[in-house]
């Protein structure tokens, strides 16, 4: 951290961090409504399988919390002065990687749920489909969501912002956007 800027992630105030946040903010709520417009696109699809219908909330909501994660993780690790940025560091990369073993518990999980919740509403997908639509999308998802969470933690720290004003917002709102393009896109591949 020793070539760390020192000037505005010192110098914490509610003035500061609004001033940081709202056209960020605004930029993102401008960005979100994106993803409204390509779930629009796959309204046919996904009212032709219901089922998928209700991974869509969850996918997304998950794509965010692990940016969260990734995110809360490495600013906390920034400000006790254990980051470093190389992909060697092992503190980084036990960071990836429990991302990436949360990814594959939550999404494997999901699937079978979702197969569950889509007989009981008498709408069945194969497990085979729903298993491969959840594990694609949300692991795609998950890698996005961990380089956005590193790349944001950096960006944010060597332009002198307190990464945890700053990381959370941009890399949630940049999942919530990216998870519908990647979940429409591998349900359009798989289906």
């Amino acid at each position: 951290m020793s070539d760390a800027p020192a000037t505005r992630v010192d110098a914490w105030s509610i003035e500061s961090i609004v001033r940081t946040m709202a056209p960020l903010l605004l930029v993102l709520s401008l960005l979100e409504m994106g993803s409204g417009i390509v779930l629009e696109s796959f309204e046919e699809t996904y009212l032709a399988n219901p089922t998928l219908l209700v991974l869509v909330p969850v996918m997304i909501g998950m794509g965010g919390n692990l940016g969260a994660i990734v995110a809360a993780r490495l600013s906390t690790q920034l400000h006790l002065g254990t980051l470093s940025f190389d992909p060697r560091t092992p503190a980084l990369r036990a960071s990836i990687l429990a991302v990436l073993g949360l990814a594959v518990t939550v999404f494997s999980v999901l699937g079978v749920v979702v197969y569950a919740i889509g007989h009981a509403m008498g709408s069945p997908m194969a497990l085979a489909t729903l298993m491969t639509i959840s594990l694609v999308s949300g692991l795609s998802l998950a890698v996005v969501a961990i380089v956005l969470g590193v790349l944001v933690t950096y960006v944010s720290y060597r332009r002198g912002y307190d990464p945890d004003d700053v990381t959370i917002p941009v890399v949630t709102n940049a999942c919530d956007i990216l998870g519908v393009v990647i979940f429409s896109a591998v349900v359009l591949v798989v289906l």
